[in-house]
């Protein structure tokens, strides 16, 4: 199934930018998904299982690295945006 997923992330930190740079790099990695960037969030989309990989993935290494960030996800399945 296909999944699409529009994430915006809000780091905990005055110095934001790197952080969401730092995401926005990381979910470009995964091969088979298709990744597209807006001023508000990051469309991100592919097969289900997939999508949460990387997102479980990409989210735990931005942990690791830069701190706590609060992440909104809307999950739609079944629908291509890109």
């Amino acid at each position: 199934m296909i999944l699409t997923a529009d994430v915006s992330m809000y780091p905990n930190r005055e110095a934001f930018i790197p952080p969401i740079d730092g995401f926005i790099e990381r979910i470009n990695r995964y091969p088979g998904l298709t990744v597209k960037t807006f001023p508000t969030s990051t469309v991100v989309q592919g097969e289900a299982s997939a999508v949460h990989h990387a997102l479980q993935e990409v989210m735990a290494a931005c942990f690791e690295e830069y701190g706590m960030a609060v992440y909104v996800v809307k999950f739609i399945p079944g629908y291509e945006a890109l």
